[in-house]
């Protein structure tokens, strides 16, 4: 099969991109709604700070604000994976029905194919939340703003969605040898919810689960320690874009390994 450069994955996405669009806008009341609704639930997070912190001032040292910040982080980083792998969720379907044979006979990359047909558009909704909630604290914390805090910004967020699109992605790709892989996608996505406290709240044995085997705390906290504590940055910090890239690679290669062994229903 002839390789294909990322200029033509990129041109080839957007075009893909448009007819989604035209597909789902198609049907704008759904569109809205479900808009609403990821922002209500959003809402919903901010509230429950705000009234877990009108009883105690800070958690383990934390502020309001920088909690605020890790929240808005998490959602940020967070919105690639339900936005451009959304489709990870149907997998299971597609392998039991023996229907994902269709995507083994295209000249492009299997996993570009089967995850670019689905785009949840209501993820923007999420995202705008959560930029909103990290400009909000950032002015509240007094942060300051200069060019190269905008690049780690957004080097970092990049970095740190790369986390939950591989954890998505590995636990998706469990379909492929188990056939109950719902639960273990389900359980992947719950442990997000964790990713918008700071590490230092947990006992170790959970720092350590969270850091090395399930590592969700590069969703968040360390990514942003860089830009809420500076003076205090922990090696993990700096380090956390190289371990957003290589987890997403073995989240990938496995992906990859089980797609490629795929042979129709019963596999």
């Amino acid at each position: 099969m002839k390789r294909r450069g990322l200029l033509f994955y990129v041109r080839l996405y957007c075009k893909i991109l448009a007819q989604d669009l035209k597909s789902k806008m198609s049907y704008r009341a759904d569109f809205i709604i479900s808009t609403i609704g990821m922002i209500c639930t959003n809402i919903a997070g901010f509230v429950s700070f705000w009234i877990m912190f009108r009883n105690f001032s800070s958690i383990n040292g934390w502020g309001y604000y920088e909690m605020l910040f890790l929240y808005g982080f998490s959602l940020v980083s967070l919105t690639p994976a339900q936005c451009f792998c959304d489709n990870n969720w149907s997998l299971r379907q597609y392998v039991y029905t023996g229907d994902f044979i269709k995507y083994c006979f295209r000249p492009i990359n299997l996993f570009f194919y089967y995850q670019s047909e689905v785009f949840d558009i209501k993820g923007l909704g999420q995202l705008a939340f959560g930029l909103g909630t990290i400009i909000y604290s950032w002015i509240k914390l007094g942060l300051g703003f200069t060019p190269l805090m905008a690049v780690k910004m957004i080097v970092f967020l990049i970095t740190a969605s790369l986390v939950m699109i591989a954890l998505q992605t590995a636990a998706a790709a469990t379909c492929f040898w188990i056939q109950n892989s719902f639960y273990v996608l389900d359980l992947a996505f719950r442990f997000k919810d964790y990713a918008k406290y700071p590490i230092t709240i947990f006992s170790s044995v959970f720092r350590f689960i969270f850091t090395f085997l399930l590592p969700i705390a590069f969703i968040a906290y360390y990514p942003s320690m860089v830009i809420l504590r500076p003076d205090e940055v922990p090696l993990l910090s700096w380090l956390s874009p190289l371990i957003g890239i290589a987890f997403f690679y073995i989240a990938y290669r496995i992906w990859m390994y089980g797609a490629m062994k795929y042979n129709g229903t019963g596999s």
